[in-house]
């Protein structure tokens, strides 16, 4: 099931179900990477799209492009399974797509082992540079979520590995933004892996900082300042519940964290299924939109952890993201004729990554599936389709008032 045959099909069919349709959607996104790398040749296949330079010379786009050849494979990696992992994870799918899930959690770990092994062509930077230091700790992240999967399953050789390249990652500082969550999720992950050194300062000084950074109504500053953007989505919020999970009872100070930091996400879900329109879009605002509808990342971890405030109900939130995937893939020019995702917000725009972006960097947008690690009997998949807030309040319905978090 590759990118091309979606495109194709034209994303729509009314025969799929919701999850039969974004489990479509999350292979066809995955199948390119996960191939490339069983085989061993991730280097060989992937192309490398890099930002435009408006008015650079061709000596400084080559510049560019090799400066991100170093970091957009473990990119790849470590965003992609970061989304998938509670759908590898889940155990109570049945039939056909637990075949599937059992099919794709083989490729996983066969991903892993060609990225950490130092034998590998596919052998990826986690020493070299800061961006490895955003990327181990996605490649962390999916490890957390899936612990059995992408953690106990690994061979020992391969565990190995993997733990000798995440703690490369420690010979570098983080930027003092949410960069420090980056660092705690990498040691939390280590502490699941069984790591006796895992360092809990790092963890400590990254929730202790962001506390600094709440800025209230369930919104955090990426650093010392907030920006419009949608990092709280793409990294804090999520981050700082995936490591309270792992290691919050490893102190009492921790634990007493969660009560709040939970209800804060709650919070921000709460805004983010009201910035899904009536027709599933949703405001492009701030940096790093080639990310797609990974700006909904926490939204669909609420979803997925049964935490979703009493204000949204699971199938007004499964209605709401799957307009907002359809809304973003019916467009033509998401994928490159071979399969791989291109930048862009909605079909291939160029102009809209950063310097920092390339082929890599977009396979966050997969962090939007984390509910299909739910069962298809939970209400999220089985309840009777909602209309969302906006579509609401747009077809002339009643719906809630919106609230600040108090």
């Amino acid at each position: 099931m590759g990118a091309r045959a979606l495109q194709s099909n034209q994303l729509g069919s009314t025969l799929l179900s919701d999850r039969e349709y974004w489990l479509e959607q999350m292979l066809a996104i995955s199948d390119p990477v996960l191939n490339a790398l069983s085989e061993r040749r991730l280097k060989e296949k992937m192309p490398i799209e890099c930002a435009q330079m408006a008015g650079a010379s061709n000596e400084e786009k080559a510049e560019l492009l090799a400066d991100r050849a170093k970091f957009t494979h473990l990119e790849a990696l470590g965003r992609l399974l970061s989304g998938m992992a509670p759908w590898l994870e889940n155990k109570l799918s049945v039939g056909a797509e637990e075949e599937t899930r059992s099919r794709y959690a083989e490729l996983a770990r066969a991903a892993i082992d060609a990225g950490t092994d130092p034998r590998s062509p596919d052998y990826m930077n986690f020493g070299e540079g800061l961006q490895p230091i955003v990327d181990a700790a996605f490649l962390a992240q999916a490890i957390l979520r899936a612990p059995i999967e992408l953690g106990e399953k690994l061979e020992p050789r391969v565990r190995a590995n993997v733990v000798a390249a995440l703690k490369q990652t420690r010979s570098r500082k983080p930027v003092f933004s949410n960069w420090l969550l980056f660092a705690a999720t990498t040691e939390s992950a280590l502490f699941k892996l069984g790591e006796s050194d895992w360092d809990s300062m790092r963890v400590d000084y990254s929730l202790k900082q962001h506390e600094q950074w709440y800025l209230g109504d369930g919104a955090y500053g990426d650093g010392p300042e907030f920006h419009w953007d949608y990092y709280n989505s793409f990294v804090i919020q999520p981050m700082l519940v995936d490591v309270l999970a792992a290691v919050g009872d490893q102190y009492g100070e921790w634990d007493a964290m969660r009560p709040t930091i939970t209800s804060r996400a709650q919070r921000y879900a709460e805004v983010l299924e009201r910035l899904i329109g009536p027709d599933g879009t949703y405001p492009p605002i701030g940096r790093s939109l080639a990310y797609r509808f990974g700006a909904f990342q926490s939204l669909a971890q609420s979803a997925y952890l049964d935490t979703l405030p009493k204000s949204v109900s699971g199938a007004q939130v499964r209605c709401a993201l799957t307009a907002a995937i359809r809304r973003t893939l019916e467009v033509p020019g998401n994928f490159t004729a071979a399969g791989w995702l291109t930048i862009g917000f909605c079909g291939h725009q160029p102009g809209v990554g950063e310097r920092y972006i390339s082929t890599g960097s977009l396979y966050l947008c997969s962090e939007v599936f984390l509910p299909l690690g739910l069962p298809d009997t939970h209400p999220f998949w089985s309840g009777a389709a909602e209309p969302w807030t906006s579509k609401k309040a747009w077809s002339g319905l009643g719906f809630r008032l919106d609230t600040a978090l108090k």
